[in-house]
């Protein structure tokens, strides 16, 4: 008894006394009321947003995606099904390659139907786009396995806009496909009638092969055409559900743009070669039409380079003046005794990737080559190359404090050139970038530090 005593008068002496007790537990009562209060008119996640809708059915409340206002959720549910759009018809898509190559490509050529100038002749570079397809739909795939296994049911960490432009590669190779369709049909037109045993083979293949779904050749050849014409639906669809603070949001509208200038760009080729058809036409504007100038650049100087596309990085490009001075005096005297010419400029990067199956835009592979394309302005309506490509291996870029608006390219024991933006920034940038590359290339420059003179060095060039 005396212990229970003792015990009531500690705690009766323990220095908080009543009144002050009673206040803390009002106190506490009101942070409580005020974190409930809160808690109920807590701003929406994705718009920020206040007054959500309160959830008086239990079940209903714990099923509610926490912190999300009516509008969001849909929102979050409409770019799920969009995203899942996506990668289902992509996976479509490659169903259809697959038959093509399965069900008619290799019984063809194992028949002895066509020749192989014939089968390259209707199938044209459909082995390059299932290679891609394959390549871009596990990526794809990955993702939206990723998220799932991190509890991301609604996908919001499927960056869809950023793989699309790791993969801006294929886009080349579905204008090769495409402007190869009317030559391609017609060709296929034409050995039908003359050769029986195909039409035969043809109508069997329709009529009894139930992977087909009764559909003939001439339908799954299309499949590559209505698929890039599909993509920029497909990004529509993923854009209009995904809020502009995404990090994803910038991505998917250069994803779209880039795609959309593409297929201008095929059907500027198309009337060029005089066919007919053209694919679906899109909103002309300033930036789509200087896309496609680029689109035709980058191909030219591919072209002119040699390199395989996949290896290839577009740096930089745009429109720089030009001049080659006469001596090295040109310094002293100032740019402004310099005759410059405007030029079209590409900086190209070929680079081994590190990984085939992960996006490394982080972390590209070491770099193999690097060249500086010098094209003139069109002239009747095509590009021409003012000279051969400058390979950066074989250059020493520099700048000089007097002349700061311009920088040097020296080729080693052949020419020199001045470079200069009308942008002076821009002319510190490209500078920047080209010395960057010139410097990964040629173990002697790096001894030297890519010094324009063989006898200057600096305190951390020396040994």
């Amino acid at each position: 008894g005396t212990r229970t005593k003792s015990a009531d008068v500690e705690r009766a002496d323990s220095g908080i006394g009543q009144m002050p007790a009673r206040k803390w537990r009002n106190r506490a009562s009101e942070t409580l009321s005020s974190l409930q209060a809160w808690e109920a008119h807590r701003p929406c996640t994705d718009c920020g947003e206040r007054d959500l809708p309160v959830e008086t059915d239990v079940q209903n409340c714990n099923q509610r995606r926490a912190d999300l206002c009516e509008k969001c959720r849909k929102r979050r549910t409409e770019r799920k099904e969009s995203v899942l759009e996506f990668v289902n018809t992509e996976a479509s898509y490659g169903e259809d390659l697959r038959i093509i190559k399965e069900e008619f490509y290799l019984p063809m050529q194992a028949a002895g139907l066509l020749s192989q100038e014939q089968l390259q002749g209707i199938f044209s570079n459909i082995q390059e786009l299932i290679d891609l397809n394959e390549n871009f739909l596990e990526i794809l795939q990955e993702e939206i396995d990723q998220a799932f296994d991190q509890g991301d049911d609604d996908l919001m960490t499927v960056c869809i806009g950023e793989i699309f432009l790791e993969f801006v590669n294929m886009l080349p190779a579905f204008q090769t496909y495409c402007l190869q369709q009317s030559s391609s049909v017609n060709m296929l037109n034409a050995l039908e009638k003359e050769k029986e045993l195909l039409r035969i083979f043809l109508n069997v293949s329709q009529n009894d092969n139930t992977a087909l779904r009764r559909m003939n050749l001439r339908s799954f050849l299309m499949a590559p055409l209505q698929r890039v014409t599909k993509y920029p639906l497909l990004l529509s669809r993923i854009i209009k559900a995904t809020t502009e603070y995404h990090p994803d949001h910038g991505s998917l509208r250069e994803a779209k743009s880039r795609i959309e200038s593409h297929l201008e760009h095929i059907n500027m080729k198309t009337k060029q070669e005089g066919n007919t058809w053209t694919l679906r036409s899109f909103r002309q504007d300033s930036k789509k039409k200087r896309e496609v100038i680029n689109i035709e650049m980058r191909e030219t100087a591919l072209k002119t380079v040699g390199w395989l596309r996949e290896e290839t990085r577009f740096v930089m490009e745009g429109s720089l003046q030009l001049a080659q001075p006469p001596d090295g005096q040109w310094v002293k005297k100032g740019s402004k005794t310099l005759k410059f010419q405007n030029m079209q400029v590409l900086l190209l990067v070929n680079m081994k990737r590190v990984s085939e199956s992960s996006l490394e835009s982080a972390e590209p592979g070491p770099v193999k080559d690097a060249v500086l394309v010098l094209i003139r302005d069109k002239n009747n309506g095509k590009f021409h190359l003012l000279r051969e490509p400058l390979r950066l291996s074989n250059c020493i870029v520099s700048t000089d404090p007097d002349c700061d608006d311009t920088f040097e390219l020296i080729e080693i024991r052949r020419e020199a050139f001045v470079f200069r933006d009308s942008d002076r920034a821009r002319t510190h940038h490209w500078f920047r970038q080209i010395r960057r590359y010139s410097r990964e290339l040629g173990s002697w420059k790096k001894r030297r530090n890519a010094l324009p003179n063989i006898m200057i060095s600096t305190p951390h060039t020396r040994p």
